[in-house]
């Protein structure tokens, strides 16, 4: 068996047989077919706790803002909305997707960059809050609807991440309002009419130390400081955005949460307290952290080709299933879910079935002697999965199921080739 230390307490080996949370991976396979994204919610629950509750220990006024892009499913966000989650929308269709979960308008905060007017429009429609990512985000909402409420998001100059794709913060970022332009932002919203405040910032994703959420936390409040002092503006929350990172590769270590919350907390009381901004509510934005390692992205080998050079598991589920690894050089932990007793013995690239050089779930891993008809288990699967498939190659896209104390329900139906049908229409000319 491959990657077993990273084997969460909700994936288990029997009798040679990858169990998720008390279900047999065959099981879900054969029935469901593959490729399948399973998703565990005793681990999403357990997740979300464990942040909220070490978060909480040093300050009462903490709201965890469920990133929703990173897993958009409506079972997944109902798992949450009885957790007592908040949403960080990016798009219209997240917020609509939270409202259908049953989050109540003030739980949901939309943070979208290039935001249209029609859909400025469905926002305020929708009254939830908006955290502008421009001026001209500003200046367009403002004409036609002056918020109670409004937010703005900040570039601290300081970004990090996992992949250069994934840092949203810097010079070269195109998030965020600059320091200089910060100050105009809330002084036409002021001066439009707006009576309340927030403040955000976002550096990046998969972040697993410590010092950049410090880093960037000092420089944010240090703005929201120069605002109250110059415009004398009060902030209702601080927004330190996501990035909690998860480990994928074996010898990372997981990102130390105690520290992360005693540091991050300790800085921010103690310069909220130091530049006069009351109390603030302090918001977060987890969406790997919550839901990463509760996903596994089960798919069947069909192929196997040895050329003089390298030895390829085809297997059915590619880049239109899981894009990480080929937009990202992502590593996720594969495990061979019907020989999980077996020793590593071979070295393999897994190779899907797009149409594409770059379509490689894995390179040079090495695994149990493989045959056709295996199933492998992509781990760490539930963040940045589904929600970031396609239809490329004109292939539908897979079902999703949520187990639970070794129980299982479909919570998505895999598309069939009627599917690629959907929303298309043939001009009369073409008839």
């Amino acid at each position: 068996m491959s990657d077993k230390a990273l084997l969460n307490p909700y994936l288990e080996s029997s009798d040679g047989i990858l169990y998720i949370d008390g279900v047999s991976s065959l099981e879900l396979a054969e029935k469901f077919d593959t490729p399948l994204y399973v998703l565990v919610e005793n681990r999403i629950r357990e997740n979300y706790r464990r942040l909220y509750q070490t978060l909480r220990r040093y300050y009462e006024k903490v709201r965890i803002y469920y990133s929703a892009k990173a897993n958009t499913n409506l079972s997944v966000l109902k798992i949450l909305e009885g957790e007592g989650s908040c949403i960080d929308a990016v798009s219209p269709g997240e917020v609509f997707l939270a409202l259908k979960a049953g989050f109540t308008p003030d739980r949901i905060l939309f943070t979208g960059t290039s935001v249209r007017d029609d859909e400025l429009k469905f926002l305020v429609e929708s009254e939830v809050t908006i955290n502008v990512d421009s001026l001209s985000q500003l200046r367009r909402l403002l004409k036609f609807h002056v918020p109670e409420i409004i937010s703005v998001r900040v570039n601290p100059e300081i970004g990090a991440g996992h992949h250069e794709h994934c840092i949203t913060a810097g010079r070269n970022s195109k998030f965020g309002i600059w320091e200089e332009d910060v100050v105009e932002a809330y002084r036409l919203a002021r001066e439009a009419g707006v009576s309340r405040f927030g403040i955000h910032m976002h550096i990046g994703s998969g972040i697993l130390t410590v010092e950049p959420f410090i880093l960037a936390a000092e420089k944010l409040l240090s703005i929201a400081h120069r605002i109250r002092r110059e415009l004398d503006v009060k902030f209702e929350f601080i927004d330190l955005g996501g990035g909690l990172g998860v480990p994928y590769r074996p010898e990372e270590k997981p990102l130390d949460l105690d520290l992360y919350a005693e540091r991050l907390l300790g800085l921010f009381l103690k310069r909220v307290s130091e530049y006069d901004l009351g109390e603030p509510w302090l918001f977060i934005e987890p969406g790997r952290y919550i839901v990463c390692d509760a996903g596994v992205l089960l798919t069947r080998v069909n192929t196997i080709k040895v050329t003089p050079y390298r030895k390829f598991l085809g297997v059915d589920a590619g880049f239109n299933t899981l894009i990480r690894p080929a937009m990202y050089g992502s590593y996720h932990p594969i495990v061979v879910a019907n020989k999980m007793d077996w020793r590593n013995e071979e070295t393999y690239d897994v190779a899907g079935p797009i149409c594409e050089s770059g379509d490689l779930l894995a390179r040079d891993r090495r695994l149990p002697r493989i045959s056709e008809g295996d199933l492998l288990a992509v781990l760490n699967a539930g963040a940045y999965g589904f929600s970031m498939s396609s239809q490329y190659n004109s292939r539908p896209r897979c079902g999703e199921v949520l187990v639970k104390d070794g129980r299982y329900a479909l919570i998505r139906r895999r598309e069939n080739l009627n599917s690629l049908l959907s929303g298309q229409e043939v001009p009369s000319w073409l008839r």
